[in-house]
């Protein structure tokens, strides 16, 4: 009995250490992705919330409080730049989504390689260079005869159009440029929650007479739900975080009509290199999205129960 007691005991160290050695590649990886967070991710946040609180300057910082929270409440240009990104938001990602929806219902009855097709086809302009369609934007809406747009409502004997020149346009110019592009990945993604439905709910469905419109409220959209609360989130945050297409096609112009939050951080910080006030507005935008985040996920969060 002794013998074989301090065998085992001899044994379970080992076993121990093969444990481990079998799991080191595991940590490895787990050590590399958490590196890669902590400097990206965890130390620029910490320093945007220090800086923050500054006056910064390059050879020398001064502690100056909450001036600069304090200047991002009392600027008239903060708060147009949030009210044009709730407007941009709240005209793009409903309608965004639900275009996406219809195209993914109107896939899935074709064959898997036809869905593979129109997968790509309208996945391959997230690809494409952010600034190559810009330009290919701006053609679109050049204020001459050559614009495409102008040609369109040249058939209907309306004027051209100096679209991303005026205020009374230039917003609605950046809404449709988000209207008819980007929907691949969503519609992605809504194709797999799609194909994820078993078929016998639409079997038992049929045999109690119930009409497309029917199989699409108690079936489809109870089914789909996390997806949509998933791509609602994520679709949201990216808009209060849009920056790219305002930079490149107005510039936040005319008359800051098309400012947004983001651009307004990048102006602050890189042009007139205020990065105190661009880190307090970054984080006010960080509080502002994670509020509507959560607004969110209660009121459409719930987990659906047969």
């Amino acid at each position: 009995m002794a013998v074989s007691t301090s065998n085992e005991r001899a044994a379970k160290p080992a076993g121990r250490r093969r444990k481990h050695t079998d799991n080191f590649p595991g940590y490895v990886f787990i050590a590399v992705a958490l590196v890669v967070y902590a400097l990206f991710t965890a130390y620029p946040v910490i320093k945007a919330f220090i800086i923050s609180f500054q006056e910064y300057k390059p050879l020398g910082s001064t502690y100056i409080g909450l001036d600069n929270y304090v200047a991002t409440f009392e600027s008239s240009l903060f708060w147009k730049s949030i009210r044009n990104t709730l407007v941009y938001t709240l005209l793009t990602v409903p309608f965004n989504l639900f275009l996406s929806f219809v195209i993914a219902i109107m896939i899935l009855p074709l064959r898997k390689k036809v869905q593979n097709v129109f997968k790509g086809i309208y996945y391959l302009p997230t690809v494409a260079s952010g600034v190559a369609l810009s330009v290919v934007w701006l053609w679109i809406y050049d204020p001459l005869p050559a614009g495409i747009f102008n040609k369109l409502i040249s058939f209907f004997g309306i004027s051209n159009q100096n679209w991303l020149g005026s205020s009374a346009t230039a917003m609605l110019a950046l809404v449709m440029m988000s209207w008819l592009s980007s929907h691949g990945a969503a519609i992605i993604i809504f194709l797999a929650a799609l194909i994820g439905i078993d078929n016998s709910y639409y079997e038992a469905a049929d045999l109690d007479g119930a009409s497309f419109l029917q199989k699409l409220q108690h079936i489809v959209v109870p089914f789909v739900k996390p997806t949509i609360l998933f791509l609602l989130v994520t679709a949201v945050i990216g808009s209060f975080q849009v920056f790219q297409n305002a930079y490149l096609m107005t510039g936040g112009g005319p008359n800051h009509s098309t400012t947004m939050v983001g651009l307004l951080i990048f102006d602050n910080a890189f042009k007139y290199f205020e990065f105190g006030k661009a880190a307090a507005q970054s984080l006010v935008l960080a509080a502002v999205i994670a509020l509507v985040s959560l607004i969110q996920f209660k009121f459409l969060g719930k987990e659906i129960e047969y």
